[in-house]
């Protein structure tokens, strides 16, 4: 074990460490111990796993602190992995020397406005466990390329960039489970410019990362944010699941925030956003060029804008939600704008208002779309409508409540069709009271029970 005391390391707080850290690494066996202490450095402690044993960073239960004072990580680790996760693409000394560098228990706190806390580069089955970072940039920062990463029951916390950053990286298998996630100016999770499967999200709570906390500007961010229009850049094989995703509103905000670019080669998709609890933000999640997703068991809740956008978007099987708003200033509501083949099925919507949203045309709004089916949900309280569509075409509405329960009933309608469109059917809905005709517009009507108005 390296004691970095031993080295020349003092932990007092005042005292430069960097050398005497610097010293531990170069000349130790591979375990990087930190006594009890704050330990102040200037510079990033640069780590090339190919040159040395295995690598393991170790706090003492939490106990230890690295203030970073300088710009960059506090800590870089860099490895010369350029295989897959098949053990046959490990080439040189990955196998033996690069595996499982492993951070454990230990505080990086930042004392400089480009300070991060820890920068990974072509590492192999990397392990973050019992880590915090607060007061740096970025928290844990992931570039180039990565492989097999864990990251659990670690705080990512009041950062002024990302929580966990996957920046132009090429990353398969990462598991993200048992974090707090919270306060980071930038996002909590955020995927840019970079080729990623199997990203793993579970169990975390992610909350509050936006501008609000740290009195700047705002722009816009998510709890979690997935963008894949750059160039080369591509996310599938996603789960994002049992998590508390939860934040204030923030101008073009968003809890949930992916951006998919189509392309023959790599068609988007192949993610699953089920069980969480998701809410207050302008946009609750919101999604744009998607493709093949199902979105399912969540509660969301709480919007300045919509609860679920979804733009330009196919293929997308969203089940089992609830919709509702659960503050007097919060709003609710669900719009797909360009989108094609989408099943809406098992959902409800309750809007709490007493006379119904400003500039909300129905509870599910569906504009210029094609083959939406919408079966077996709960409409309530929709104002001036339930469901609104425009210009859209074949939109089978089946087996749904559609109904205002308000003492006096201020819906106009329950379904309202607008401008061209073609080949809508409305069966077997059970319609309550609306103030004028419970449908309207071109549709097939069959079996439905309409109350008196």
């Amino acid at each position: 074990m390296s004691n970095v005391t031993r080295f020349g390391a003092s932990g007092d707080g005042l005292t430069d460490d960097t050398e005497g850290i610097r010293h531990a690494v170069a000349n130790g066996d591979g375990m990087l111990h930190f006594p009890p202490g704050t330990y102040r450095i200037t510079a990033p402690i640069e780590i090339d796993l190919a040159s040395r044993s295995p690598l393991a960073i170790d706090g003492t239960g939490g106990t230890a602190r690295i203030v970073m004072a300088g710009k960059g990580p506090a800590f870089r680790l860099i490895g010369t992995h350029r295989g897959t996760g098949d053990p046959g693409s490990r080439e040189g000394n990955v196998a033996t020397h690069q595996r499982m560098p492993t951070v454990r228990n230990i505080e990086i706190a930042g004392a400089h406005e480009e300070a991060d806390g820890f920068e990974l580069i072509q590492t192999m089955q990397a392990i973050f466990e019992g880590v915090m970072v607060t007061k740096c940039r970025h928290g844990i920062h992931l570039t180039r390329r990565n492989r097999n990463v864990l990251i659990t029951h670690c705080h990512l916390y009041a950062n002024t960039g990302v929580g966990i950053y996957l920046d132009g990286v090429s990353l398969h298998q990462i598991n993200l489970n048992g974090n707090h996630i919270s306060y980071n100016r930038l996002g909590g999770i955020r995927v840019e410019r970079s080729e990623v499967r199997n990203l793993q999200i579970t169990g975390n709570d992610i909350e509050y990362n936006n501008h609000r906390a740290h009195q700047t500007e705002p722009e816009p961010t998510a709890e979690i944010y997935i963008d894949t229009t750059a160039e080369g850049a591509s996310v599938n094989e996603v789960t994002i699941a049992s998590n508390t995703i939860q934040a204030t509103h923030s101008p073009g905000g968003c809890n949930i925030r992916i951006l998919e670019k189509r392309d023959a080669s790599r068609p988007p998709g192949l993610f699953s956003i089920a069980g969480n609890i998701i809410g207050s933000q302008e946009n609750n999640v919101h999604l744009t060029g998607c493709y093949g997703m199902a979105i399912s068991g969540n509660c969301i809740y709480s919007c300045a804008n919509r609860n679920l956008l979804i733009e330009d978007s196919r293929l997308i099987n969203i089940s089992g939600n609830t919709f509702r708003r659960h503050t007097p200033e919060s709003g609710t509501g669900v719009r797909f704008v360009g989108c094609s083949d989408i099943a809406f099925t098992g959902c409800s919507i309750l809007d709490e208002t007493e006379s119904g949203q400003p500039g909300l045309a129905g509870l599910l709004e569906i504009t210029g779309c094609d083959r939406i089916n919408i079966t077996g949900c709960q409409f309530l309280n929709g104002a001036p409508a339930s469901i609104a569509s425009v210009n859209s075409r074949q939109l089978s509405i089946t087996g749904n409540t559609l109904c205002d329960t308000r003492k006096t009933p201020v819906a106009r309608h329950a379904i309202q069709f607008s401008g061209p469109g073609a080949g809508h059917l409305v069966t077997a809905n059970t319609i309550g009271p609306t103030t004028g005709q419970a449908v309207t517009g071109e549709a097939r009507l069959e079996g439905n029970l309409v109350s008196g108005n």
